[in-house]
């Protein structure tokens, strides 16, 4: 179990995160939402230990981590791997390496500039691309791959740090409806298959209400929301995203039209 108690984050005279308080289960399916500027991203990152807090605390499993050496906080990052709207992978390795590059944080630096893996590791990074259907792309470029692909295979790497949890910050934001659907396909299937807390922020309301089991809802900062989707009317959503309220409505419709377009042409 997670415990954020109080939790602040400043930017000079910018409140990013005020006073934001929330109890995280075990293996849970959560969608932070609200407008750009809400926090979510900043909050994400405090929790992976990307960023420091300014107050507050995160308490796991009764020891709270934002009080952890450098040593400690390492162990933590990785078992708490981190999912960017950029897919961050190396364009010209091939999609076995840069998913194998996910184990760097428990061996030497050297060894993936080498690309020094084992059979093992090797063999651990295909399966976990046979999991999200990527595998007959393990020798190619990762600058080959579409958008969605790069994505799964970001997942795929992250999977290979054996975390507890994953954050994804804004995972699909650069994505097409298809490919968006598809990277939360992934992300649902690793949380329900594997029993693990996938936390993610997302900007379309039909993707939060469709995949994830808890939403919170965001503004200027602060904690507005948190409760189960069907919870969420369209006037809470237009008081979360305020002035962005028609873009956020546009693109679940468009995401939910593409659904039942691709639902028609398979029957």
């Amino acid at each position: 179990m997670i415990e954020i108690k109080n939790l602040n984050k400043y930017f000079g005279s910018n409140h990013a995160v005020k006073n934001v308080n929330i109890t995280i289960q075990e293996s849970e399916m959560i969608g932070i939402i609200g407008r750009s500027g809400a926090g979510k991203s900043t909050l994400l990152r405090i929790m992976n230990r990307l960023t420091e807090e300014s107050s507050g605390e995160i308490i796991v499993d009764g020891q709270d981590i934002t009080k952890l050496n450098k040593k400690d906080k390492r162990a933590w990052q990785k078992s708490c791997a981190m999912i960017f709207q950029q897919f961050n992978l190396v364009p010209r390795l091939d999609v076995l390496t840069n998913v194998v590059l996910g184990r760097l944080n428990v061996q030497p630096t050297f060894k993936g500039a080498l690309k020094l893996f084992t059979k093992e590791e090797r063999v651990d990074a295909l399966l976990a691309l046979d999991e999200l259907g990527m595998s007959q792309t393990a020798l190619q470029r990762a600058e080959t791959l579409s958008g969605g692909q790069q994505q799964r295979v970001a997942i795929c790497r992250a999977m290979m740090q054996d975390p507890k949890m994953i954050l994804a910050d804004e995972p699909i934001a650069s994505l097409d409806p298809l490919n968006a659907r598809l990277v939360m396909e992934s992300l649902r299937k690793i949380h329900e298959e594997k029993k693990m807390t996938v936390i993610a922020n997302l900007h379309t309301l039909d993707t939060a209400k469709h995949y994830c089991d808890r939403i919170i809802g965001m503004s200027l900062g602060e904690v507005v929301f948190d409760d189960v989707p069907s919870k969420l009317t369209d006037q809470l959503a237009k008081e979360i995203y305020g002035a962005e309220a028609d873009e956020a409505f546009e693109a679940s419709l468009t995401s939910t039209s593409l659904g039942t377009t691709q639902k028609a042409e398979a029957s």
